[in-house]
């Protein structure tokens, strides 16, 4: 794209353009558009208007390469926090659990997801877009897929079986539509907000009937309720503190201490019920 520049600009470009710009991609024809909106958003300001959102994003002030720093710097704090729990949980929990190869998969696909998510919030583009995106989804789909597995999954194997599979399908169709006929932000959200939805009330069921049995479901409670009380920050729609911090950055600090506390419970059940089966096995 650099030959969109004039001459004269693509020379100023590459004569002030840092390595480590060049090697993420930023081109001349990008730094003028970034040089732009902040030149829109002064003039904005002088003439007591309220600040404008390009694309639908606000402005943000850009650290080094980093487009979002906030949102970046949270969503590898959640990846590297999924990251240690899950060599915790290998650590604490033996493959012979029944749950552990569906906790390890869940972890597996949020890493893939938070890595995303970085990268999306360093350098904005069509691809990095929907690289997030869809991996958001996959990490939502199999939610719910680790919460059947849980409740009904343990003693129903063949109607597991088939769920993954229509999970499967579902994710393959949603990529595709958005991939192939249009990508629809109001169908992608409205989805993914259903099925976070069906999750949460799918696990809260379970945990106050399972409640006074396993004192460890209330880890779970805890953090499906206050995901979904976080979520709430997306309506705030206020521009960056500082050109900085927004509610979607806020929103990604706030579940670094919850992916902590829902790898907590999975680890807590997933020896509860290899000790259950251990104990059934030998009642047998």
């Amino acid at each position: 794209e650099r030959q969109n520049c004039s001459g004269a600009a693509l020379r100023h470009f590459r004569a002030r353009q840092p390595l480590y710009m060049d090697l993420t991609g930023w081109t001349c024809r990008d730094e003028c558009k970034y040089e732009c909106m902040w030149l829109t958003v002064r003039l904005y300001q002088q003439g007591g208007h309220r600040v404008p959102q390009f694309h639908g994003k606000w402005p943000f002030s850009r650290f080094l390469f980093f487009q979002e720093p906030a949102s970046a710097f949270a969503s590898f704090l959640n990846g590297l926090a999924s990251l240690v729990m899950l060599q915790r949980y290998r650590a604490a929990v033996p493959p012979a659990a029944p749950t552990y190869p569906t906790c390890v998969a869940f972890a597996w696909v949020s890493l893939n997801a938070w890595f995303w998510s970085t990268v999306f919030h360093t350098r904005d583009t069509a691809l990095t877009e929907k690289l997030d995106y869809f991996c958001a989804s996959a990490v939502v789909l199999h939610s719910v897929y680790l919460c059947c597995v849980r409740t009904l999954g343990l003693q129903r194997p063949a109607l597991i079986s088939i769920f993954r599979a229509f999970l499967l399908l579902f994710l393959a169709g949603h990529i595709s539509y958005l991939s192939l006929v249009r990508f629809d932000y109001g169908y992608n959200l409205v989805a993914n907000a259903a099925a976070g939805m069906l999750t949460v009330a799918w696990w809260l069921r379970w945990c106050l009937r399972q409640g006074r049995r396993l004192p460890h479901v209330w880890k779970c409670a805890a953090a499906v309720l206050l995901l979904q009380a976080l979520a709430l920050l997306e309506l705030l729609d206020f521009p960056p503190l500082l050109w900085v911090l927004d509610a979607h950055a806020l929103w990604h600090i706030g579940t670094i201490p919850l992916n902590v506390l829902f790898y907590s419970f999975l680890m807590d059940d997933s020896l509860y019920l290899l000790k259950a089966n251990s104990d059934l096995f030998k009642v047998d």
